[in-house]
């Protein structure tokens, strides 16, 4: 019985699919928590205004932190540190949205917690990117 392995390239695109799905929601995230944060449909975001500014620069740097230093090849360990930031993030959301009786709205916060889990580990230890 021969046990089929993903190549690495494969597995390589999947971590690039996974760091672009969160680079794209915490920026978009970001932008939105800074420049519209009138737009959004979040019950917590009225008469939170220092708290939605604080945790979209946090969505922002995570955004940018995820993909770019991958990307270009420039302190790739970034990428890491950024993806364990989505961890945290979405951990103390998830912990200030229970706190609000909202427990039923932490599914998004799951998935890209596992998301970011999964980037920290894949570029960590099975796919890692080294710098130009």
């Amino acid at each position: 019985m021969t046990v089929e392995r993903k190549t690495p390239k494969t597995f390589n695109i999947i971590l690039w699919i996974a760091q672009g799905l969160l680079a794209l929601t915490f920026v978009w995230a970001g932008f939105m928590k800074i420049f519209k944060p009138e737009d959004l449909p979040f019950a917590w975001v009225k008469g939170n205004a220092n708290l939605v500014l604080f945790t979209g620069v946090f969505d922002l740097l995570a955004g940018i932190g995820i993909m770019f230093p991958t990307l270009l090849r420039i302190k790739t360990k970034l990428t890491i540190f950024a993806a364990y930031g989505i961890i945290v993030l979405m951990i103390a959301a998830s912990i200030f949205h229970i706190s609000r009786g909202e427990a039923k709205d932490i599914g998004f916060n799951i998935f890209m917690l596992l998301i970011a889990i999964f980037v920290a580990w894949g570029r960590q230890k099975k796919a890692p990117i080294t710098n130009k």
